[in-house]
């Protein structure tokens, strides 16, 4: 009798999970947009600077490097201690299209990046804007063209991808990606059905109006992390928000994420998380609990009657596999999977271990 009852948990688990990674594979099939046309809205192009001395000069003129017919760069240097500020007002000497935002620390909005974004936002001059940070660079030289050519008038706000550095021979690094990629095909399946909720300041875009219609980031002013997140929450609608899977449009960080570092994002992720809409907890909570119940029940069950477990197995990995691979492919990250079931079992385990971290020592905000 009990093994009845958890044998038809099992099939009813594994059938959530095969349909949620079916509704993951839709963010592929992206609609035709105006990325052929001759694109030539003016774009401002804001890049937040914090102690980058060492390596703004690079990074900008690789930046002015961009082949878009109308750009601007708003460097945003919020009160850095080193020499950035310098760097900055020399590069404007080289490159007409700089302008600079120099922020200084006030007593009410001490260290806070939302607020140093905003004087970024009314100092550009474009009514299109398109986020980015040191820490990453874009794959392409028509990566502004590749982010500006999804706005149209219905269409004001695109969320653009930031690929992972991928590290040779580092197990730990291809489960980061891994994860990131999950992470990423969930949120544009989400975007596709009409429902944002995740987007990152290292390649977002958005209009100066949306901006404003909502009054940027006072809702969530005094939080120091969900720039991209929480301005999204508040903006989006079933109609302005797309995104960009073209490559030209990408992003990559510049330096791998340590397995510790990871972590410790992870846990403080979880602050986050619990700002999203009840729709989207819901329903992402709801697939993290059935991937658990799936392996939870799929031991006990192989133990008892390995054979009529099997086949839904097979069926399990077969779809996860079919789309994971697929998705891999859209985002140029086709070696992430090649350990797919063995990587699945063991961010289900560090799951698990980030939670029982976070219920022992609760994470605070990011400063």
């Amino acid at each position: 009798m009990i093994f009845t009852i958890l044998f038809y948990t099992f099939v009813v688990v594994t059938a959530v999970q095969i349909v949620y990674y079916l509704f993951f594979l839709s963010f592929t099939k992206i609609e035709k947009t105006q990325k052929d046309a001759d694109v030539n809205i003016p774009v401002s192009v804001i890049v937040y600077v914090k102690n980058n001395a060492d390596i703004l000069i690079n990074y900008i003129q690789d930046l002015t490097k961009q082949k878009y017919p109308c750009f601007e760069i708003v460097l945003v240097n919020n009160a850095s201690s080193d020499n950035s500020l310098g760097v900055i007002e020399k590069l404007q000497k080289d490159f007409s299209n700089i302008k600079i935002v120099d922020v200084k620390n006030t007593e009410a909005f001490w260290g806070n990046k939302k607020y140093a974004l905003t004087l970024a936002v009314k100092a550009a001059t474009h009514e299109h804007l398109l986020f980015t940070e040191i820490s990453s660079k874009a794959l392409s030289k028509n990566w502004i063209h590749g982010m500006a050519s999804n706005f149209s008038q219905e269409k004001t706000i695109v969320i653009g991808h930031q690929k992972l550095k991928h590290k040779k021979n580092s197990f730990s690094n291809l489960l980061i990606r891994f994860d990131y990629l999950l992470k990423t095909i969930q949120s544009l399946s989400f975007v596709k059905f009409r429902s944002p909720y995740k987007a990152t300041n290292h390649n977002f875009a958005y209009t100066k109006s949306e901006f404003f219609k909502v009054n940027g980031y006072i809702n969530h002013m005094n939080l120091f992390i969900g720039e991209a997140d929480l301005f999204l929450k508040d903006a989006v609608t079933t109609k302005n928000t797309t995104y960009s899977i073209t490559i030209d449009s990408f992003v990559v960080s510049t330096k791998s994420l340590s397995f510790k570092k990871w972590f410790s994002l992870e846990k403080k992720a979880s602050i986050l998380f619990s700002l999203y809409k009840f729709k989207h907890r819901f329903f992402l909570r709801f697939f993290h609990i059935t991937k658990l119940l799936f392996y939870l029940l799929v031991s006990y069950i192989v133990f008892v009657n390995w054979k009529l477990a099997l086949p839904f197995i097979i069926s399990y990995y077969l779809i996860q596999y079919i789309v994971l691979g697929r998705s891999a492919s859209k985002l140029h990250e086709k070696n992430v999977v090649l350990l797919l079931p063995f990587l699945d079992i063991c961010l289900v385990l560090l799951q698990i271990s980030i939670f029982i971290s976070n219920q022992i020592s609760k994470p605070k905000h990011w400063k």
